[in-house]
């Protein structure tokens, strides 16, 4: 892996302003990976390929990871980023809506990593679930949602956000087959194991 041009993607997209994972987050999900070498990672939200690329260092020999973006112009600079960096034998892109991708994927995951469309969260849940392996671990990003999650003013316009992600982490809490952790780090993170 070429950490060089990792560290001169992630410059790039701090400075053009696109959502990456943020450092202190994906400390937290490097030490889970690392400790459990996953086979195989579904990832929903790609934007310019670099929580996958920093992923891919702990997949499991032969590991892959399947990634979902629908803005065309960042899949390109996600192929171009994969390949720079050297894990595209890793990385596979699925261009388009996850909403209408992840109901047509039937393969299994040992770990999800959800960083997409807040109001989406629950429907990622459901889907998730479905393909996730036995002992799988769901991450979802941004759970917090720069604090409005647990807060009792909310925006009109991040109402239905807000709504979701609440709903998405009442299911997680409330279920008995999973344990969930919700860290302060970044702008949140759920960790549910299954």
């Amino acid at each position: 892996m070429n950490e060089i041009e990792l560290k001169i993607i992630k410059e790039k997209a701090l400075e053009d302003h696109i959502p990456i994972i943020m450092d202190d987050t994906l400390e937290v999900i490097d030490k889970i990976l690392k400790e459990t070498k996953p086979k195989a990672i579904l990832e929903i939200g790609t934007a310019v390929g670099y929580s996958a690329m920093c992923f891919s260092r702990y997949l499991a020999e032969g590991g892959k990871i399947d990634t979902i973006e629908r803005e065309h112009e960042r899949v390109e600079e996600a192929k171009v980023n994969i390949q720079k960096v050297g894990v595209a034998d890793k990385i596979n892109i699925l261009e388009g809506d996850a909403v209408e991708i992840l109901p047509t994927l039937d393969k299994k995951y040992d770990v999800v990593f959800i960083d997409a469309a807040k109001g989406k969260y629950p429907f990622f849940l459901k889907e998730s679930l479905r393909m996730l392996n036995k002992n799988g671990i769901i991450f979802a990003d941004n759970i917090l949602y720069k604090g409005y999650v647990m807060s009792d003013y909310n925006k009109h316009k991040q109402r239905t956000a807000v709504r979701n992600l609440r709903e998405y982490i009442k299911e997680v809490t409330e279920d008995e087959n999973c344990t969930t952790e919700i860290l302060e780090v970044g702008d949140g993170l759920a960790i549910s194991r299954f």
